[in-house]
């Protein structure tokens, strides 16, 4: 059954008046974007397209157009949960590995970026097959609420580097955005509809605008964490639509393949945690294993195409935008829809999409503390399925968090290295290691399988998946 212990604004079915409905699904398209944005940039060093922002631009643009197309898909033909899909940084590490491969160190970008489209290609058939096979769904029955829950919470615990540390590049303006979200989406959403239902937007118009306004008046420099620079503006094209293989054909390597599939395991771990969190806020039922089934088959789908038109990452299930239905409590489809088809109109709008590069770090930060956090609190909301005063529980819980926070740590500070002919093995354990949900999500699957519980007191029974 739906979850109906949390008050919705609007319920996974309900369309919401059209123009509201846009504004909405407007909001859902600034939550993403900071993200979305980001993995290009962090991309770009490694590309070759540090000194080339108007091909840096086209690849921001082509990502939009491909998060718009792919969210339509699996809203309207995969999970049908208002979720949406954009780029996943589980692809960074295994993209940032086949860049620097010897047999690409004097390439040009474009030649960079052919091995990866290929790479991911590759490995977007191996996600439609375990998807679509029904190889996932078929897994659920080993998965409760006790892998679950911690597999959600990291998704969330796991970004903090992307919270406090960014948002305090400038307390002042990173502390304001974390303030008027707080006010807006709990102390004064009872007091007018718009605080209900845009306090992400607020937040981020008002604390931008006093940015923008401290970056005209001379009181922000350009060196400055919180200066809105509109560098990126001109070189930006007002109209361009991204095609197949823009780059050039892609190119097929084993080693790069073999390295990206660790990725597409990753991405698939925390979507389907995305899933259980997505339903939980919308009011939807608990995914059954033909929703899961369908929404990793949708999302090899969206990596097909995302490898195709060359956007040098997959797609998968953006937290960012679980945590925005969680703070505006808006959980319907139809408003997803409609950032999606924003997402795709303003993708062939260059200029457009160059202007919210100017949002500076600090807000981002600020919006990322709230949300993730948010994120987290829905994971640890499906401990109400089990027995708290089980020590077994208990036990596997705890370890999974913080072997989760830990062990990522521990890799991103002494990372394998294996001697070449076993590199790609090297590759896959630490992109894996440093996944933190992966590693929870890991932990807690092999422990609450192996370790004797009864399904009552694995939270296995109020699923439905108990014998």
């Amino acid at each position: 059954m739906a979850d109906q212990s949390m008050e919705l604004n609007y319920g996974i079915d309900d369309k919401p008046p059209l123009l509201e409905s846009i504004t909405l699904g407007f909001q859902h398209y600034l939550t993403m974007f900071g993200s979305t944005v980001a993995i290009p940039l962090i991309l770009s060093g490694p590309l070759g397209l540090k000194d080339k922002p108007g091909e840096l631009g086209l690849l921001i643009g082509t990502m939009f157009f491909i998060s718009g197309g792919t969210t339509l898909l699996q809203t309207t033909f995969g999970n049908r949960l208002p979720i949406v899909q954009g780029g996943t940084f589980s692809f960074l590490a295994p993209t940032i590995a086949i860049c620097s491969m010897a047999t690409l160190a004097d390439a040009g970008w474009e030649v960079r970026m052919q091995h990866i489209q290929g790479a991911i290609i590759v490995g977007a058939i191996f996600e439609i097959i375990i998807g679509y096979t029904g190889l996932v769904g078929r897994m659920l029955k080993w998965v409760g609420p006790v892998t679950i829950a911690p597999t959600i919470a990291l998704i969330g615990l796991c970004l903090f580097k992307f919270g406090a540390p960014e948002a305090g590049r400038h307390w002042g303006i990173g502390g304001l955005t974390i303030a008027l979200l707080v006010i807006f989406s709990q102390y004064l959403r009872k007091t007018h509809r718009a605080f209900e239902l845009f306090p992400i937007l607020m937040a981020i118009l008002v604390a931008w605008g006093v940015a923008a306004l401290c970056t005209m008046t001379g009181y922000f420099g350009p060196e400055h964490p919180a200066y809105v620079s509109t560098a990126n503006l001109g070189p930006a094209p007002w109209v361009r639509v991204p095609y197949p293989f823009q780059w050039g054909m892609p190119q097929f390597g084993v080693a790069a393949t073999v390295g990206i599939l660790a990725g597409y395991i990753a991405s698939m771990v925390e979507s389907i945690g995305d899933y259980y969190a997505c339903a939980r806020l919308s009011g939807a039922p608990i995914p059954d294993s033909k929703v899961v089934n369908k929404g990793i088959g949708m999302e090899g789908v969206g990596c097909l195409i995302a490898g195709i038109f060359g956007t040098g990452n997959g797609t998968t299930s953006y937290s960012e935008n679980i945590g925005a239905i969680g703070l505006t409590r808006v959980g319907s489809r139809f408003v997803v829809q409609m950032g999606a088809s924003i997402m795709l109109v303003l993708g062939v709008v260059g200029k457009f999409g160059a202007l919210f590069t100017t949002i500076p770090q600090p807000i981002v930060g600020g919006m990322y503390c709230a949300m993730f956090g948010m994120i987290a609190s829905v994971g640890l909301s499906n401990l109400q399925f089990i027995n708290l005063n089980s020590a077994r529980n208990l036990f596997i819980i705890g370890f999974a968090f913080f072997m989760g926070l830990s062990v990522p740590e521990y890799f991103n500070a002494n990372p394998l290295e294996f001697s070449e002919s076993w590199k790609w093995l090297a590759d896959i354990l630490n992109t894996l290691g440093k996944t933190g949900m992966a590693v929870g999500a890991f932990s807690a699957l092999i422990f609450d399988n192996t370790i004797p519980g009864t399904p009552e007191e694995r939270g296995l029974t109020a699923w439905g998946h108990g014998s």
